[in-house]
This record gives C-alpha cells, sequence and structure tokens, in this order.
C-alpha cells in the first residue's frame, strides 16, 4: 500500500484556465440598466473572491445567483451567459461534480462557438477546462483531443495569451504522464518553457512553475538529481521574484520535498512540508483545501518515520477539512480516507483499516465511475489487506478487477499494470501457486524496463521478487 502524497498545484496538478475579461461584457447607457450591471459585477466580483478563498459553497451560491441574473439580463444565447456557466462549472469542478462540471462547459463551448467564432480565445480557454473535466475522471483520449483543439486555436490566434497556450501544453502534458508517455510530456514542458521564456524573460515566476513541471516527469522516472535541479531554481526564482512567504514557494518547497520523500531523505522532506505548510496557513487561513494537501503530505513522512499518531492527527484534520469544504463525497475525502487506511495498516490495525478503504471505495465509485484508476488503486489497497489476513478469495477478486480496470483505462503497458501484475503475483506465491506467480511477475519486469529502463528501484525491486519468491 503506498501513501498518496499530495502536491502543489504545480506537482500533476492541472492549470484551469481563466477568462480574460473580468467583468462582464456589456455595457449599457441606460441608467437602470447600468446599475443593474453593476450588481452582476458585483456578484462576479464576490465570486472570484470566495472562490480564491477556497470557500467552494459561498462561491458556488454567488455562481448560482450569476447565472440567474445574467439569464435575466442577456438572455440564454448571449456570450455573457457563457461566462456565468463557465463560472459555475470551475465550483462544481473543485467540488468534485464531475458531471455537472462537463455539462456546463459543453453548453459555454456551443455558446461561444455560436457568438465568437469557433476559433475565438474564450473558446479554446473552454476546451481547456472541460479537458481538465475528462482528465479527473480517467478519460484521457477525451481529454487528449479538447487540449490538442485548443492549442490549434492558441497558435492561430495572434492575441492569444503565451502563458495560456502554456498551461494548456501542461495540461496536455499531464495526461502524458498519467499514461506514462514521460518523453511526451517532457518535450511538452519543454516547449512550454521556452514559450515563456521568450515572453517574459528567465527569471519571471511563471517560468520557475514549468521549470517545477519538467522536474515532475523526472520524480515519476526517478531522476531525482534532475528533478531536484529544477526544483531548486525553480525555488530560487520564486523567492527573488516574490518573497520567501510567498503562496508559489510553498508549491515549489513541496515539490522539492517530494524528491526526498521518494529517497526517503524523511527530515530533509518534513523540514520543506513545515515550510510549507506555515506559508499556507498565514496566507490561505487554516481551513483551506491546500493547507489539508500540504497536511496529507507532511504526514507521510510521520508514516514512514512510524510516528503514526502525528500522522493520525494530521491526517484527521485533513479529513475536517475537505468535508468541511467539499461535502462528504469528494474525491479528495477519499484520498484522505485512503491515507489514513494506510496508516492504519503499516500499524497492523487491519480492520480499521479496511473501514477507511471502503468508505474510500464508495466516495470514488460514485464520484468517479466504476472503471477510474482512483477506484483501481483503493481495490488494491484493499486486496493486500485481504492477503495479509489470508482470505485469498477476496483478494484475488479485488487484484484482478484493479488489473482490468488499469489495463483498460492505461494501457497494458503502464507501470500502475506492472503494480497490479506484481501484487497478483504475490498473492499466487502465498498460495503455493508457483508457476501462475512467476509469469505474472515476468510480465511486469517487462513493462518496468520498458517504462523505467534497467536501472529503475522498480526494476531491482522485481528482479528479487522474482528470485525470492519463485
Amino acid at each position: 500500500m503506498r501513501f498518496a502524497i499530495a502536491g502543489g498545484c504545480v506537482l500533476l496538478m492541472r492549470c484551469l484556465s481563466v477568462l480574460s475579461g473580468a467583468t462582464l461584457l456589456f455595457t449599457s447607457t441606460v441608467a437602470a440598466a447600468a446599475a443593474q450591471q453593476g450588481d452582476l459585477d458585483a456578484i462576479l466580483r464576490r465570486f472570484h473572491e470566495l472562490y480564491a478563498a477556497g470557500n467552494y459553497p459561498a462561491a458556488l451560491v454567488e455562481a448560482q445567483k450569476l447565472e440567474a441574473g445574467v439569464k435575466a439580463r442577456f438572455g440564454v444565447s448571449n456570450a455573457n451567459y457563457g461566462i456565468a456557466l463557465y463560472n459555475l462549472a470551475e465550483v462544481y469542478w473543485r467540488q468534485g461534480k464531475y458531471a455537472d462540471a462537463e455539462r456546463l462547459y459543453k453548453r459555454t463551448l456551443a455558446i461561444y462557438e455560436k457568438a465568437l467564432g469557433k476559433d475565438h480565445t474564450d473558446v479554446a480557454d473552454t476546451l481547456n477546462n472541460l479537458g481538465l473535466v475528462y482528465g479527473d475522471q480517467g478519460k484521457y483520449a477525451e481529454a487528449q483531443g479538447v487540449y490538442k483543439r485548443a492549442l490549434a486555436i492558441y497558435e492561430k490566434a495572434r492575441s492569444a495569451n503565451p502563458a495560456s497556450m502554456a498551461n494548456t501544453l501542461h495540461n496536455l502534458a499531464i495526461v502524458y504522464i498519467e499514461q506514462a508517455k514521460y518523453a511526451e510530456a517532457e518535450g511538452l514542458y519543454k516547449h512550454a518553457l521556452a514559450i515563456k521564456e521568450r515572453a517574459l524573460g528567465t527569471d519571471n515566476p511563471d517560468v520557475a512553475k514549468t521549470l517545477s513541471n519538467l522536474a515532475d516527469v523526472y520524480v515519476e522516472q526517478a531522476k531525482y538529481a534532475e528533478a531536484e535541479g529544477y526544483y531548486k531554481r525553480a525555488l530560487a526564482i520564486k523567492e527573488k521574484t516574490l518573497g520567501t512567504d510567498h503562496l508559489a514557494v510553498a508549491y515549489s518547497l513541496i515539490g522539492l520535498a517530494n524528491v526526498y520523500f521518494r529517497q526517503a531523505r524523511y527530515a530533509a522532506a518534513e523540514g520543506l512540508y513545515k515550510r510549507a505548510l506555515a506559508i499556507r496557513e498565514k496566507g490561505l487561513g487554516m481551513d483551506h483545501p491546500d493547507v489539508a494537501r500540504n497536511l496529507m503530505s507532511l504526514a507521510g513522512v510521520y508514516v514512514e518515520q512510524g510516528k503514526h499518531a502525528d500522522a493520525e492527527g494530521l491526517l484527521r484534520r485533513a479529513l475536517a477539512i475537505y468535508e468541511k469544504a467539499f461535502g462528504p463525497d469528494h474525491p479528495d475525502v477519499a484520498t484522505a480516507l485512503a491515507n489514513l487506511a494506510v496508516s492504519f495498516h503499516k500499524q497492523g490495525k487491519d480492520a480499521e483499516a479496511e473501514g477507511f478503504d471502503k468508505r474510500a471505495l464508495a466516495i470514488r465509485e460514485k464520484a468517479l465511475g466504476a472503471d477510474h484508476p482512483d477506484v483501481a488503486n483503493t481495490l488494491n489497497n484493499l486486496a493486500v489487506i485481504y492477503v495479509e489476513e489470508g482470505k485469498y478469495t477476496e483478494a484475488e477478486r479485488f487484484h484482478k478487477r484493479a488489473l482490468a480496470i488499469r489495463e483498460k483505462t492505461l494501457g497494458a503497458d503502464h507501470w500502475y499494470v506492472a503494480h497490479s501484475l506484481n501484487n497478483l503475483a504475490l498473492l499466487y506465491k502465498n498460495q503455493g501457486k508457483y508457476a501462475e506467480a512467476e509469469g505474472l511477475y515476468k510480465r511486469a519486469l517487462v513493462i518496468q524496463e520498458k517504462t523505467y529502463g534497467r536501472d529503475h528501484p522498480d526494476v531491482a525491486q522485481s528482479l528479487n521478487d522474482l528470485a525470492r519468491d519463485v
């Protein structure tokens, strides 16, 4: 069972496109209409303030007011109504209501295409955000398609914001990372970096963000020296240009801490996570969802150090923040529960761990669908518990279901598939089915060598498993 590290927004976190207009588009010379327009702009400002603060329930209320007001003022075919739907979709996305977000982004897209034209940059922004929703649902082919269409629009439009194009390149790269297509992801990040350096200079915070993105790719390939170098360069830029206590600095601190965590350099990781946490608590407040993500990262260090009481306190606090911000059925709530399960499992408290994982599974199946990769992760963790309890029938069923989901959604050569194959092989070894175990270990080894090369730690572990167990 693996602890899910919750990184900053540059760490496999997709970039939302924000429409360039800070106010609604309509301007009237009639006093009464102008006053009504002012009311709508005030609602829009309140929405952005609440959204930025992570108060999504209150932001949803303002977004719903805006939608009703714009609908009454302009009708449902006006570009202003598209803005209102766009903002409403953003909140639903943050709350994990992906079906609602997808529906509203598609309505926005239709409005913009008709009112502004199919090659308008607002169409591209909407396509980018629709890609976010697809990605979070594990619909990688659909996400890839809308991102590529958005990029084509940005490339064609002379007025396109370079940052918008770079953000979409970043989001498309994440789709490739999710599918273990690291070379493609690296190429997109380098393209984004070139765009930003040309437009902004080499010491701009947005350039630092893309440097961190490149580091993400190297972390996934266990190229920790390269990752550390990029994170440190990004951190230096942000501290120089923004100050040492800026929220953007916290993101780079977490990225660097994640490198140290992967290398089992727990003391170094702990110090950076704590510094990032202090920045976020000061800048965002104690109950912001980004604070919860930081708490889970720090808890991961404590779990690995055997400080389970400390870890449990942080994880329960993160869980409470998520439940307050999003409600009890959000995917981030499931992540906190899954991490609690890991902590309890490592203490040998498998009954409690099973309870947390079952609740996480129910949330993920409801919010993400039965075939989502995160569902497979929870099935895998439950199966590990069942193996240790000697419940081999249940364990085999869950491992096979997790394997099937991963092969379907990620492809037969993804490293998560190798993970499932290794776990299923271990189950067969425990049952004395050595021939079946050997075949699975060998298939996993082929995938890992193809993905990472022969010198990766996971390859070494698989070779060790094969020699020991078969």
